[in-house]
């Protein structure tokens, strides 16, 4: 089994993938979002290539845990995901301050400003996944 993880923007979707053994994540693409069918070829391609049996979507939240616009705009891309991908399972995870600390671990590895606006949203759907996934280790 392996998990695919989504990190929703307007502008980019970042993608973070599980190893087999559900044990660490790793950043593998920035989806540059143009169009729906556009994004759509993309993502096929990263659940073909990696053989993904569940997504796991962050799901935004305000620090008091409440849910914000933002989440309504995440939940509506997962129910037109849904029909695209009707065998597939859908997970939702917090994903409160993923952002923040995939942006501090880029500045203390020295990642220069420019290359972490590349990056910064695979490396927050890294922090999100492997957040879940230690989530399962724990149970």
């Amino acid at each position: 089994m392996r998990i695919l993880a989504l990190d929703v923007g307007d502008k980019t979707i970042g993608l973070a993938i599980s190893d087999e053994l559900l044990c660490t994540a790793q950043g593998v693409d920035v989806v540059r979002r143009s169009s729906w069918v556009k994004d759509m070829v993309q993502l096929r391609n990263a659940i073909e290539r990696y053989g993904v049996d569940r997504i796991l979507v962050g799901m935004p939240r305000n620090m008091d845990g409440s849910y914000g616009p933002r989440s309504e705009i995440v939940r509506k891309f997962v129910d037109k995901l849904r029909i695209e991908f009707p065998s597939l399972e859908f997970v939702f995870w917090d994903e409160r301050l993923s952002t923040v600390a995939a942006q501090k671990n880029l500045i203390a590895a020295d990642v220069s400003r420019a290359k972490r606006r590349k990056v910064i949203d695979k490396m927050a759907a890294v922090f999100i996944l492997q957040g879940y996934l230690d989530s399962l280790q724990r149970r």
